[in-house]
């Protein structure tokens, strides 16, 4: 009998560590930054893997020289992210919060740009839709029970297509749409509401 309690304590105690090395299995959330506000969904892939989709209002610091002039404009954007994080093992092993995600990450952002509208942008002024691929390094913290943060810094590639009418800079002509290459820096700081 003492044994069979022995077992099943050391399997409760086990199975508890493992489920806080995991990534939460989904998990909804609202986050607002410097300038912008998002709805996002993070969900779990493997132990160490999550998929966070999210769509937003934000401006875009690295528009490039399409929107020269414009002033500040907020933007709609959707994402795709998988993350993995990389420290929720170590992190459980010193007893840090891991709830939430909580820990350091890497990822692939991919943001997509639509031309639906842009709010704060002149009418003269031809709105672009844009598709970006940025690598990204990250850190996600939860603060109380249903409050995080987060910040992350990266480097990558963006696509802008550009209409016919706009007739300024350098494009490749490609099954005649114009596009412009450019590299784009990513930087972002926020603060959340997790579900």
């Amino acid at each position: 009998m003492k044994r069979t309690i022995t077992f099943l304590f050391l399997g409760l105690t086990l199975g508890a560590n493992a489920q806080n090395n995991s990534v939460e299995k989904s998990m909804f959330g609202i986050q607002t930054g410097l300038v912008g506000i998002w709805l996002n969904n993070e969900t779990k892939l493997s132990n160490s893997i999550a998929l966070r989709t999210e769509i937003g209002m934000e401006h875009d610091f690295t528009v490039g020289d399409h929107y020269d002039g414009a002033g500040f404009i907020l933007q709609p954007v959707l994402t795709i992210e998988p993350r993995y994080y990389y420290n929720l093992e170590k992190r459980n092993t010193k007893s840090y919060v891991t709830t939430k995600n909580s820990g350091n990450y890497i990822s692939i952002k991919t943001s997509y740009h639509p031309d639906w509208f842009v709010l704060g942008l002149d009418d003269k002024i031809t709105k672009t839709a844009d598709l970006a691929i940025i690598p990204t390094w990250g850190i996600k913290r939860q603060i109380g029970s249903h409050f995080t943060y987060e910040t992350a810094i990266g480097l990558g590639y963006r696509v802008v297509y550009l209409k016919e009418n706009y007739n300024n800079g350098n494009y490749q002509n490609v099954d005649g749409a114009e596009k412009r290459n450019q590299y784009t820096p990513h930087f972002h700081l926020r603060i959340g509401y997790t579900l």
